[in-house]
């Protein structure tokens, strides 16, 4: 039971190593990586190469993955583009493969412990903190992979008998087996939710001698396998593109193990002549010794493989990019859903939670589609006084059937804003949970204010709606010709304000001049100010009545009021005060 707890957390160790690794190297190099990732992607070759640079970077296809499905749903890069990151990151998590080869080759346990011992340092250093981390995430990697190579020593595998009697019972030269073990590594990975654990313990059995290379190999192309499955899984609440780069990294996979199988055995001892495994050598042939020497190359053999599989295969599938893409988008139907009235969100996906240093990218993308629905909503308020200002040869009923239907569009947006912000609100806190940067969790105390004036652009919105309603319906009188140029001209420079927003939320904030917001600001001050003094003087001239003159000066009012979220939205987005 000691040797089987041992095994098991030695195992938790690797996996908690690998993700706090990954984790510090996203908060070191992220934004860094996303604009990488965005000027490097401008052809399929280039598009491998960056993929394959990225995720060698960060240690995580997954990141690599949220990244590339962001920019794509951003315009920023093509399906076709991101199906070649994709290609790229497959040969660059075969690093990993490589780390776990060399602390599998040799006790490296003891030198583990003068990096905790500098990773500590490092991390009460708070300039240095996050190298601390990977040191920490390395390794704890390191010492799993150490203490899970002396487990399999001290179990004696490649001496069990009850061990060696169930893989022998396999018939090495039977094409079912590898068939077996190509859907017992799928089945692995896809539970445990993790390859890199399932490949510990293929060079642990390999290395041992208890497993022949041949089924060790059909294990690690089962791997492949099961990783797209999980992610597959993860896009299934997600949107139509976000579903389409991850179908077509399980056909990439797919197609991979579909072609090795038919030069299975030359590809593989092809490899082995590679890295200088005798492939024939039987343990009673040789002495102890010797076989051991060449059992420890087995585990660089794994490694090499993961890694001729994954390049030849990119360099076969690199040629039909555009196949690939017609073939995913015929497979996946976009969803026949109003996008204009659907509060799903639209970038945020509940499956690629696991790299919380980027998911705020995601929650980026959501706000300004949310910033541009509350400027569609605005627009709506414009014509909703349009229509109740027309007496035109409709019938009434006819105008009173599109004003109530706009007015209902309109109280629909107002719940959908709530929604948004609710949902934004708690993907960042999700998020916020995890260990990030202080830049990160300064953009997410930014971002979670931005939602917050947004929505009260929403319900300044649907305030002007019913206020208009209510007039519309009533006996009031209608407002006179001025009255409705002075409203337009002040929609006019609300919605000229809602755009200077929106171009800040779609751009970089380096080169948006705020002195625009700050001048139309301004502006709308002084002209509320200018009509509250006019409306004065023109109810007591008897212009229009005195409920006329304020249900006019709530809607100047509530134009003023919007026009100041809108500033308090590009302050938290510029992080100043204006």
């Amino acid at each position: 039971m000691l040797i089987v707890f041992k095994l098991l957390g030695s195992l938790a160790l690797l996996m908690f190593g690998m993700k706090t690794m990954s984790e510090a190297l996203q908060k070191m190099a992220g934004p860094q990586l996303r604009h990488v990732l965005g000027a490097m992607t401008t052809n399929r070759f280039t598009g491998v190469l960056t993929g394959m640079l990225v995720t060698a970077s960060v240690q995580s296809s997954t990141a690599t993955t949220v990244m590339t499905v962001s920019f794509v749903n951003a315009g920023l890069l093509t399906l076709a583009q991101a199906i070649s990151v994709i290609m790229g990151a497959n040969i660059g998590t075969t690093l990993t493969a490589w780390i776990m080869s060399a602390g599998m080759s040799f006790d490296i346990t003891n030198a583990v412990f003068p990096a905790f011992f500098v990773g500590i340092i490092l991390i009460y250093l708070k300039r240095y903190r996050y190298i601390g981390d990977f040191l920490f995430g390395l390794s704890f990697l390191l010492l799993g992979l150490g203490t899970l190579r002396a487990t399999g020593m001290e179990m004696h595998l490649g001496e069990n008998k009850a061990v060696l009697d169930f893989f022998s019972s396999f018939d090495p030269s039977s094409f079912s087996t590898t068939l077996i073990f190509l859907l017992l590594g799928g089945i692995l990975t896809f539970c445990v939710q993790s390859s890199a654990a399932v490949m510990a313990i293929t060079m642990i059995l390999c290395s041992s001698g208890a497993l022949p290379i041949y089924q060790g190999i059909a294990l690690v192309m089962g791997e492949n396998i099961g990783t797209t499955i999980t992610s597959n899984l993860a896009a299934l609440s997600a949107n139509t593109q976000a579903r389409r780069a991850a179908l077509s990294h399980m056909l990439f996979n797919f197609f991979g193990v579909f072609w090795i199988l038919f030069v299975f055995r030359p590809f593989i001892d092809a490899v082995c002549g590679m890295v200088g495994y005798d492939v024939t050598m039987q343990k009673e042939a040789v002495e102890t010794s010797v076989f051991l020497a060449n059992s420890a190359k087995l585990s660089f053999v794994l490694a090499a493989f993961h890694t001729c599989f994954n390049v030849a295969n990119t360099l076969i599938l690199i040629w039909f990019v555009p196949q690939i893409e017609r073939l995913v988008c015929w497979i996946i139907k976009p969803k026949t859903v109003d996008e204009e009235e659907d509060f799903r969100l639209h970038f945020i996906t509940a499956g690629f939670m696991k790299t919380p240093e980027l998911s705020v990218l995601e929650a980026q993308k959501e706000i300004q589609a949310f910033s541009d629905r509350m400027q569609r909503m605005f627009v709506m308020v414009r014509e909703l006084l349009q229509l109740s200002a027309t007496s035109s040869s409709k019938k009434k009923n006819e105008q009173e059937t599109e004003f109530n239907k706009l007015f209902t569009r309109i109280e629909k947006y107002e719940g959908i804003s709530d929604n948004l912000e609710l949902e934004i609100a708690n993907y960042l806190d999700q998020v916020s949970d995890a260990h990030l940067s202080d830049d990160t969790k300064a953009k997410i105390r930014a971002m979670l204010r931005e939602i917050s004036e947004l929505e009260s652009i929403g319900d300044s919105c649907y305030n002007m709606a019913r206020t208009i309603s209510r007039k519309y319906q009533g006996k009031e009188d209608h407002f006179n010709e001025a009255q409705y140029n002075h409203l337009h001209q002040m929609m006019e420079l609300t919605n000229n304000s809602l755009t200077l927003m929106n171009k800040l939320m779609t751009g970089r904030k380096e080169t948006f001049d705020i002195n625009r917001t700050i001048n139309t600001e301004h502006e709308i001050n002084n002209y509320r100010n200018q009509l509250k003094l006019q409306n004065i003087i023109d109810v007591n001239n008897h212009e229009y009545t005195y409920a006329v003159g304020t249900i006019y000066m709530d809607l100047v009012n509530e134009c003023e009021k919007l026009a100041d979220y809108v500033v308090n939205v590009v302050e938290a987005r510029m992080g100043t005060r204006l």
